[in-house]
């Protein structure tokens, strides 16, 4: 982990060390700290070493298998004298405030969601708390070493089995007279092609709070997660995003697919949105900007008459959202690719998601996840594009 830019952040702003208190589904927490744990602990880092403040539950784990060059706990500083001689407010203050003073800090940069329990009670036992305006370690965060890349390169892995799964049952599918799709006697609804994504992904280590599986309307809303049963010759989104139970790592990736016979308008959709991928991913290279990938797939729309929100902001259908985003600790992290998106670097993970909508027709979108690299990218993902289910 290279944490330079760090260092250099707090010499250059005058401040002794970087605190975060929040629990490891925090990605600065996890990322900073190496530790799993479900509740809130304080991590300070400074240049001269980095130490973790954890209950005394999860002291020992804490002392193997976090990154601290120093792990303390509550009992370190006679908490039971401070409970009894301030409560319990009070005496949290006061164990924290100690905990800085072992660290040899008086002021701290703190991330702009940090509690501000913990900031007030830091200033009143007389320690500086300011909020990292220029959110430096998400930024550091968005460039991966090699084992990051690597989990996100498994995690991806894992994604395509569970997209072959879901693949896979709709292709089994029947359809009745109404040209809605069956599975085993039952309707296949959204939840059923869900379930054996989520129970697929289980399989292999790995989980998620949720997934799309959207068809007709409903795929024209691009964070609708579909519900119901599903029909044939609609096109049916499926957006798979999940995370390694063990490293935290995501992976994100999504195919449209169709049983049946897609509509005229669909497949010619399916057409632009491939060539509007393909066009952003021709413009990925260390040193474009995620504005540059973005104009690269809305251009390919615009050509063909489409709206987008680069050239109408309050567009309805069309092309509705940026190009992609980042993926690492959190699904949606830096870079972004869209027309405020900034310098590409080698070593980021994004994805690459050009897409259209209308709930006259239904929704189209695809997405692989990509590495910058210097002279272009490297894609991870390894799954078809085809549209029509066979």
């Amino acid at each position: 982990m290279e944490l330079t830019a760090l260092d250099d952040h707090l010499v250059d702003h005058d401040v002794d060390g970087y605190l975060i208190d929040a629990d490891s589904t925090d990605p600065n927490q996890r990322y900073l700290s190496g530790f799993d744990a479900p509740d809130p602990f304080l991590t300070c880092y400074t240049p001269d070493g980095l130490a973790v403040l954890v209950s005394g539950l999860e002291y020992s784990r804490a002392v193997t298998e976090s990154r601290a060059d120093t792990v303390k706990r509550p009992t370190d500083y006679d908490r039971r004298r401070l409970l009894s001689e301030y409560g319990p407010t009070e005496a949290t203050h006061r164990i924290n405030s100690a905990f800085l003073a072992d660290c040899g800090v008086d002021s701290v940069f703190v991330p702009d969601r940090f509690p501000l329990s913990t900031a007030d009670g830091l200033r009143e036992q007389g320690h500086t708390v300011s909020v990292d305006t220029d959110d430096v370690l998400m930024d550091i965060r968005a460039v991966k070493h090699a084992d990051e890349i690597d989990h996100i390169r498994a995690a991806q892995r894992a994604n395509e089995t569970a997209m072959a799964a879901a693949e896979s049952l709709l292709a089994a599918a029947s359809i009745d007279n109404d040209r809605r799709l069956s599975h085993e006697g039952k309707p296949l609804t959204s939840e059923r092609v869900k379930h054996e994504i989520e129970a697929t992904l289980l399989e292999d280590g790995y989980g998620l709070d949720s997934t799309i599986v959207a068809g007709g309307a409903q795929a024209a809303d691009p964070h609708d997660r579909g519900s119901g049963p599903l029909q044939a010759d609609e096109a049916i989104i499926i957006d798979i995003f999940p995370q390694d139970k063990t490293t935290g790592y995501h992976a994100d990736m999504t195919r449209t697919f169709c049983v049946g016979e897609p509509s005229e308008t669909i497949s010619e959709w399916y057409a632009l949105t491939e060539r509007a991928l393909d066009a952003a991913l021709g413009a990925v290279e260390a040193g474009a900007s995620g504005a540059d990938v973005h104009a690269a797939a809305c251009e390919v729309y615009e050509d063909a008459g489409l709206p987008t929100f680069r050239t109408d902001p309050s567009t309805e259908t069309g092309f509705i959202h940026t190009t992609g985003h980042g993926v690492g600790l959190a699904i949606h992290e830096q870079p972004r690719l869209g027309t405020e998106g900034g310098e590409l670097e080698a070593g980021q993970i994004i994805t690459v998601e050009p897409g259209l909508y209308d709930p006259d027709v239904g929704g189209v979108r695809i997405e692989d996840i990509i590495v910058v690299t210097e002279a272009g990218y490297e894609n991870l993902t390894d799954y078809p594009r085809d549209v029509v289910v066979d």
